[in-house]
């Protein structure tokens, strides 16, 4: 379902030698356990596709070259024990359908893995040790909580051989369906017969998931959601590349922030709850319901008397269905004005419409274009969380410490610490072969 590779097929020279420094502190860290599984898992950029995806509709995004290295050896008895090789940190618990995750925790991610795999794997399971080390930031809008869920997925799903069982085999056929698969790991929704839960208690889709599990080097991806559909994909032009700059405004999905990102879901939720009422129809995303008929758009924007909801049906419509296939043609054609353009219509409906951007994320936007970006934009679920600007590669480190000073100089209180880095589209997760 994944594939093996080595490090020198995966990384540049020098970043294959980052992480192979990354693998000997997780191969340490688990005192020679053999045998040895070894894998990458990679963050996300979502390049464009602001909240589309649980709603059905497209997205573009690509993977980082940034992610975490992971070892695992299976054990003799249901325990997982996973250790943090950065921090050494170690959580341990044991796989059961029962089991409480720890809410507000990063343990919240793994021990909810563990407990949907006892529910839609029954049987008894072997649990895995495991060691982690990452260079993403965490927190950031980079999606390292669902690249976590995807590591420790893929560690159970190797120690167990999930991949050979029935369950697995009538419901997962494609790298998109598992992506689609742990998604629901995450939201807590069933997929096929294999039955949901609580998840982590965010209401997301699976945009990330399929982001680090089917993204290829050097390229963008368009995907359609729910279910996942790879729809078209475009090579991102020689000589560009992506500047990223985390906020240091933390983007977990926990607490309040968690409460205004639901919040921007349900009104999904609503609108379709609307249209549904009013037509009859049982259409099972808002992107059917907008593309049930011709007049679809205007008969259901005219149906929503609330302000909040006009504003998020009109981003999502304008996102999935104008921005990002204009975007896909942009790119294609190295048109930096209209690109630029684009992305600059998609960030000002996050601002005015979704409401989910903070004044630091804003302001790296603004200084990053000021700069002479090509394009920028914020991206993740928002309310804190991380910038991407497409830049010429040649100048990627006088921008960079450009980007940095202005933002130390003159944006709002930064509530963290934070990171500028460069990253091309990376490959997706794989085994390391060594």
């Amino acid at each position: 379902m994944i594939e093996s590779k080595g490090l020198q097929n995966i990384f540049s020279p020098a970043a294959a030698q980052r992480k192979a420094m990354m693998l000997a502190k997780c191969e340490a860290a688990l005192h020679g356990h053999e045998p040895m599984r070894r894998y990458h898992v990679p963050g996300r950029i979502e390049v464009l596709g602001k909240h589309t995806d649980y709603a059905g509709g497209r997205s573009m995004v690509a993977a980082t070259e940034q992610g975490f290295i992971m070892t695992a050896a299976p054990r003799g008895d249901g325990v997982v024990q996973v250790t943090n090789a950065d921090g050494r940190a170690t959580i341990s618990f044991e796989i059961h359908p029962e089991l409480q995750p720890s809410a507000g925790s990063w343990a919240n991610y793994p021990m909810t893995v563990a407990r949907r795999v006892a529910r839609n794997f029954p049987g008894e399971l072997r649990g895995v040790e495991i060691a982690l080390s990452s260079d993403l930031p965490p927190a950031a809008g980079l999606s390292s909580s669902s690249a976590l869920i995807i590591a420790i997925f893929l560690a159970l799903a190797d120690a167990n051989n999930l991949w050979e069982r029935a369950e697995f085999s009538r419901n997962i056929h494609s790298i998109e369906d598992l992506a689609g698969y742990l998604g629901t790991n995450e939201n807590g929704q069933t997929f096929g017969d294999l039955v949901g839960d609580r998840g982590v208690g965010t209401f997301g889709g699976s945009q990330d998931h399929t982001a680090i599990l089917g993204s290829e080097p050097g390229r963008l991806k368009i995907y359609k959601y729910c279910p996942v559909k790879l729809e078209h994909a475009v090579d991102l032009p020689q000589g560009w590349i992506f500047a990223m700059a985390s906020s240091g405004v933390v983007a977990e999905k926990t607490g309040s922030a968690m409460e205004k990102y639901n919040r921007i879901s349900q009104r999904v939720s609503t609108i379709l709850e609307i249209w549904r009422s009013k037509t009859g129809r049982k259409d099972a995303t808002l992107y059917d319901a907008v593309h049930s008929a011709s007049d679809a758009p205007p008969r259901l924007r005219a149906m929503l008397d609330s302000k909040d909801l006009a504003h998020r049906f009109d981003q999502f419509v304008t996102e999935s269905e104008q921005i990002v296939p204009a975007a896909a043609s942009a790119i294609a054609a190295k048109d930096r004005e209209h690109l630029g353009m684009l992305v600059e219509q998609s960030q000002k409906a996050a601002e005015n419409w979704l409401g989910n951007q903070t004044p630091q994320t804003s302001f790296l936007v603004s200084s990053a274009r000021s700069l002479g970006a090509i394009a920028a934009s914020a991206f993740g679920a928002g309310f804190g969380g991380s910038v991407w600007a497409l830049i010429d590669e040649s100048t990627a480190p006088q921008f960079l410490e450009r980007w940095s000073q202005q933002y130390e100089l003159e944006a709002p209180t930064i509530a963290g610490n934070p990171a500028f880095f460069t990253t091309h589209p990376g490959a997706a997760a794989c085994r390391i072969d060594r």
